[in-house]
């Protein structure tokens, strides 16, 4: 389906992609040439090259010689009944994660954190700021809020570490068994445009969690939130159940 209205690199870029992940383009074949995109698009073609590169860069398409532009991906899925964590849905999907901390402080609870973690008002919790990245782009900022038993192993995790859920598990065989998930959107704060290098007010994706031990212990109450051309989540849903999946970013 064309998009007469697509006249920023952006537009067309959303509009590519979602072509791509909705099976237009298969992976390994060619996109049409620079000039054939700018007439469907009534752009010229620097807008078109530069939406391309923008798909290059989160690894959808590369420029092969002779050959044009060729799709290198299309849309990766996890389903979050594997309760796989983001470094491990990473690597699953040939991608290398990343994580630095960029804050942590201890301090009393607020009123929903006390009632995420079960815990008593004002109760001593950790609070600790990071950003996740994907093959060296920041994806997403992670708020995190841990109870008082999990304070001392959070600290010792070096503020580098790719994947806090493989750290525990491997340190002290503290393992994830079942989560809760709320998604919504919401507009960056300053804070999290300084940390995702965005415009305050900018459209993320959000993702509030709870995880638990396998007795039901919160583990962990945290915001996730995403840049929005990065990582999609699904619902498929039947008459007998339904399963959340995240996935690659699809602008369909």
């Amino acid at each position: 389906m064309s998009s007469p209205h697509a006249t920023s690199h952006r537009q067309v870029l959303r509009d590519l992609l979602a072509r791509i992940v909705d099976g237009e383009f298969a992976a390994g074949t060619a996109l049409p040439s620079e000039s054939r995109l700018a007439e469907r698009y009534g752009v010229a073609r620097g807008t078109v090259r530069n939406a391309l590169a923008g798909l290059a860069d989160r690894g959808m398409v590369a420029p092969v010689q002779g050959a044009g532009w060729i799709v290198q991906s299309t849309l990766h899925t996890q389903s979050f009944a594997e309760l796989r964590s983001f470094a491990q849905w990473a690597r699953s999907k040939g991608m290398t994660p990343g994580g630095l901390v960029h804050a942590s402080d201890a301090g009393a609870a607020t009123a929903l954190e006390a009632r995420k973690l079960r815990i008593a008002p004002r109760e001593n919790v950790l609070r600790v700021t990071r950003t996740r990245s994907l093959d060296g782009r920041i994806v997403m900022l992670e708020r995190t809020a841990y109870p008082e038993w999990m304070i001392e192993s959070i600290a010792s995790i070096p503020p580098d570490e790719s994947s806090v859920v493989e750290f525990m598990h491997r340190r002290f065989g503290i393992t994830t068994a079942h989560a809760d998930h709320a998604i919504d959107a919401v507009p960056a704060s300053s804070a999290d445009a300084a940390l995702l290098g965005v415009r305050r007010s900018s459209p993320l994706l959000r993702v509030r969690r709870t995880s638990f031990t396998s007795g039901g212990r919160p583990i962990e109450y945290g915001e996730d939130r995403y840049l929005p051309d990065t990582v999609t989540f699904r619902v498929q849903a039947s008459n007998v159940g339904n399963t959340l999946t995240r996935s690659e970013y699809s602008a369909g």
